[in-house]
């Protein structure tokens, strides 16, 4: 005869409780905490900005959890449903939940972290109490934000300082401080990356010299390069590549073709 099987501790098999553990007081649950703003609330959210490496990194819930922040662990069917009488600190607490829920995802804008709120029912009252703690501490920091986005941005995705500037402005960042975190890509920078992305591209097109020089210039144009960087970049790449191409690109007029296309183009408006 085999011998019993060990319990596996959970189920029909499950051992019988040690002496005291009924006794015992219940375990803690974690994100308890309450109010418009605490000392513990706040080295929270600050452990958990570290966890994420920093205002600049990306999160992980599962750092959050690790860190013990307040509500990373919480159930989703936890969270008071909006127009339920609940008390300011219940509120300011599920205030705190929903934002750093969202900044576990990505790095949040103060004014994508109020829209959050806003849309989970949280008053302007607690809302503003809860995100001008977090500026305080330097959980919320639009500049930051606005400088990490920029590079991230450009060096991941090729875009030019026009098209950053619309992303910045939908997400809530100020035009002063937009501005600033744009001033650190340059010209030269600019043109070197939209000559990369058309080199990148030239390997797989395919057609005719003009056909390949417009759908470039789209492109570029698309990632908010303006019409001179783009044009010149299609140019000398083309140049570059081959006699037939060379012989178009020499016919083309850079100049010329920038000041038409930038007569055209709707969207000349500042940066901020």
């Amino acid at each position: 005869m085999t011998g019993r099987r060990a319990r596996t501790g959970r189920g029909w098999d499950a051992s019988p409780p040690r002496a005291g553990d009924a006794d015992g007081p219940p375990r803690p649950r974690r994100g308890s905490s309450g109010g418009v703003s605490s000392p513990s609330a706040d080295a929270d959210a600050r452990r958990a900005l570290d966890a994420r490496g920093g205002v600049d990194g990306w999160g992980d819930v599962d750092g959050w959890a690790a860190a013990g922040v307040p509500g990373a662990e919480a159930p989703r069917g936890a969270d008071a449903p909006r127009g339920t009488g609940a008390s300011p600190r219940d509120e300011a607490e599920l205030a705190r939940e929903v934002c750093l829920r969202q900044l576990a995802v990505r790095p949040r804008t103060r004014a994508e972290l109020a829209a959050a709120l806003a849309k989970r029912g949280i008053s302007e009252e607690v809302s503003a109490g809860v995100l001008d703690r977090y500026d305080e501490v330097g959980i919320i920091d639009d500049a930051a934000f606005a400088r990490a986005w920029v590079s991230s941005r450009h060096a991941g995705r090729g875009l030019a300082r026009r098209a950053l500037a619309g992303e910045l402005r939908r997400r809530g960042v100020d035009g002063e401080v937009a501005s600033e975190a744009l001033d650190e890509l340059d010209e030269e920078t600019e043109a070197e990356t939209a000559r990369a992305l058309v080199d990148r591209k030239l390997r797989t097109a395919r057609g005719e010299p003009d056909a390949v020089f417009r759908r470039l210039v789209g492109m570029l144009a698309r990632k908010g390069y303006p019409p001179g960087v783009a044009i010149r970049a299609v140019k000398d790449a083309l140049a570059a590549q081959s006699a037939e191409a060379a012989e178009f690109a020499d016919g083309i007029d850079a100049d010329a073709l920038a000041d038409a296309e930038g007569e055209l183009t709707p969207d000349s408006r500042p940066l901020n």
